[in-house]
């Protein structure tokens, strides 16, 4: 087996191991709330959401093809170079979700992946190495940050119209039955979303491995995404989603805003319309900013309810971050990467990534979330106080 060969290999695993990040990662996305006011059972609710993500992975390919040839400038970049640029853009993705998921932040993984890929991209090639402004199908500006200004207020505001319209319509109503009619529509509407969700964010990982097959000649750029790419995509997303990231359910479902069944409903169709949307247009749009905007909305749409805006502020922060910070990481290991030279620079960067991965992982069974206190109700920080356990999920 040929050196490049084997790069090419460790670059599709580690692309599927953030494939399978960003399934437990946004698993809040989807879940969150239908968790949070009871509508689903914290383990049913994410076995769910791994089924119709698998789902949606399949449903369009407009996504991929965004990431794929939409967002960097490497026409002429071939072979091993290819692939040191994406494989350090995917650790610089992996590191920053897997911190988020530490501290209970529900940052954007997408914005994890397009940052880490920038920053290898420019450390490889300076900043013609990136399409800053381009057409309607590409340029970081037209297809990343704009959608990423717009999406949160957008969901917000649908999303704080359709609460406000909820319980103006149901206000003669008899609470419980309002609640339990809305529970049950919150099954849907979850589902809803975690199709979107498979939709949107399984073909990111897509769009990156085809470009690796492309850097070594296996494919062309005017070829189809093969199917077994599809399936590997789709099974990693959907199973990191079953293991359930519980640290940001918890926070979206009880830190931001007390969440009542018309609320959920209301955050979870909003989010779910302006996902799906988005990736019919090829626009690689952040689930987390849409389904937080989504949650905002909801906060502020029903009258007397409180948002947390100290925790609010702590996901701003979190996104305003994301694409630099992921970025500097991916320019960091491709330099590495680069200074150690083909199959050996690749190899450094990997047992970095693994001890690092390791690291937090041990950290956060210090302070475990499971769905035995998702649910607890929130106090300051944003996870609950430390508690002895037998065991803990993710």
């Amino acid at each position: 087996m040929s050196a490049e060969l084997l790069v090419l290999l460790i670059v599709v695993v580690t692309a599927l191991a953030f494939d399978f990040t960003n399934g437990f990662h946004d698993t809040a996305n989807a879940m969150a709330t239908s968790i949070a006011t009871g509508a689903l059972a914290p383990r049913v609710a994410v076995a769910l959401s791994a089924v119709l993500n698998l789902v949606g992975a399949f449903l369009s390919v407009e996504v991929a093809k965004t990431v794929s040839g939409g967002l960097l400038n490497i026409g002429g970049i071939h072979g091993m170079a290819l692939l040191h640029i994406v494989f350090a853009g995917l650790v610089g993705g992996i590191l920053w979700n897997l911190f988020t998921w530490l501290v209970g932040i529900p940052s954007s993984s997408s914005h994890a992946l397009f940052g880490g890929l920038i920053g290898a991209a420019v450390a490889a090639l300076g900043a013609s190495g990136v399409i800053w402004t381009g057409d309607q199908k590409t340029g970081l500006i037209n297809k990343i940050i704009l959608p990423a200004l717009l999406a949160p207020f957008v969901a917000a505001l649908v999303a704080g119209v359709g609460t406000y319209a909820v319980y103006w319509l149901t206000r003669h109503s008899r609470k419980d039955r309002v609640s339990t009619a809305f529970r049950w529509g919150q099954i849907g509407s979850a589902s809803l979303v975690s199709l979107a969700h498979g939709t949107n964010d399984a073909q990111k990982t897509m769009g990156v491995i085809f470009m690796a097959l492309v850097a070594r000649g296996t494919y062309t750029n005017a070829d189809d995404i093969p199917l077994w790419v599809k399936v590997c995509c789709a099974l990693a997303i959907a199973a990191g989603t079953y293991l359930g990231g519980w640290r940001i359910i918890r926070t979206l479902g009880k830190g931001l805003v007390e969440i009542d069944s018309p609320q959920g409903f209301a955050a979870e169709t909003s989010s779910a319309a302006i996902i799906l949307t988005s990736a019919q247009f090829g626009l690689p749009l952040s689930t987390t900013q849409t389904a937080t905007g989504s949650i905002l909305g909801t906060g502020l749409g029903k009258p007397g309810a409180e948002v947390r805006w100290g925790v609010m502020g702590r996901m701003a922060v979190a996104w305003v971050l994301t694409l630099p910070l992921a970025g500097l990481v991916g320019a960091a290991c491709w330099w590495v990467a680069d200074l150690g030279g083909g199959l050996l620079g690749v190899l450094i960067v990997l047992a970095v990534l693994i001890a690092l991965s390791v690291s937090m992982y041990l950290r956060s069974r210090r302070n475990p979330i499971d769905t035995s206190n998702v649910n607890d109700d929130w106090a300051d920080g944003l996870t609950p106080p430390a508690q002895p356990r037998e065991s803990a999920a993710a």
